[in-house]
């Protein structure tokens, strides 16, 4: 039933209450984002049961699905005697996709997305470093296809993304490392299409980042370990430094 179709009188639905079909997953981001933005400090206790269904209009079954789902992100504990209790942030899963998407729209944010950017460099730099010892003339060869291909996109942002995206993915499945290719592609694709972490591209910075890239291709052809390695977190580092904006913080030395 709609909004206009609801019997004169009843209360209108919440704007939470009218996404998608799914009222456990609905109420669960709601509840996410409260305990994320501090609503509901570490060891606070949620509302009780019947407060939850009465200030959602849910039913005990929708309110008992969110809360184990909000366990299972490590946000709360069900503790005997306490009720529902928030848990340390050291607990909660920032992995999860729920999770994450709150913690980066808080003021400190920048400051999650920095952890990010050092896991990830971390991860790719290691990698890089066994790729330039293990690629092939094939892998080299589509390098530098895709080098090239980004110096022709760099005029059209979303394209050169896309091959960007392409560029480090195979450095990393040429790296062998299923696990941390993995977890960058996981950490990636929840951050991707937020303005936060991608920043405003213009040609002249796509233009910047490709000589990045082609300094990392260049050492990967030589098969210079430690030369490709330096070259990706150089790259990394600083083209996260320029989509940050702002001051500049201590991550060179992280």
């Amino acid at each position: 039933m709609t909004k206009a179709e609801a019997p004169s009188g009843a209360a209108a639905l919440p704007e939470w209450a009218r996404r998608p079909p799914n009222l456990a997953g609905a109420l669960t981001a709601e509840l996410v984002g409260q305990i994320v933005r501090g609503d509901y400090p570490p060891g606070a206790s949620l509302p009780a049961e019947p407060a939850l269904c009465a200030a959602f209009a849910v039913s005990r079954t929708v309110v008992r699905e969110a809360v184990k789902m909000l366990q299972e992100k490590g946000l709360v504990q069900v503790r005997r005697g306490f009720g529902t209790v928030v848990t340390s942030p050291l607990t909660w899963n920032l992995l999860d996709e729920m999770v994450l998407a709150a913690a980066i729209a808080e003021p400190d944010g920048l400051e999650i997305l920095d952890d990010l950017v050092v896991t990830r460099r971390v991860l790719e730099t290691d990698m890089t470093n066994v790729a330039a010892r293990q690629a092939d003339a094939d892998v080299v060869a589509r390098l530098g296809s895709l080098v090239d291909r980004m110096d022709e996109l760099v005029g059209d942002p979303q394209g050169y993304a896309a091959q960007d995206r392409a560029f480090h993915d195979l450095i990393m499945q040429a790296s062998g490392n299923r696990l941390a290719r993995a977890v960058v592609r996981a950490l990636e694709s929840q951050v991707v299409n937020t303005a936060r972490y991608m920043g405003k591209p213009t040609k002249e910075l796509c233009a910047a980042s490709n000589r990045g890239h082609r300094r990392i291709y260049e050492r990967i052809a030589a098969h210079d370990p430690s030369g490709a390695a330096d070259a990706m977190l150089t790259h990394i580092t600083e083209a996260w430094l320029v989509r940050r904006g702002g001051p500049q913080n201590d991550l060179l030395n992280r």
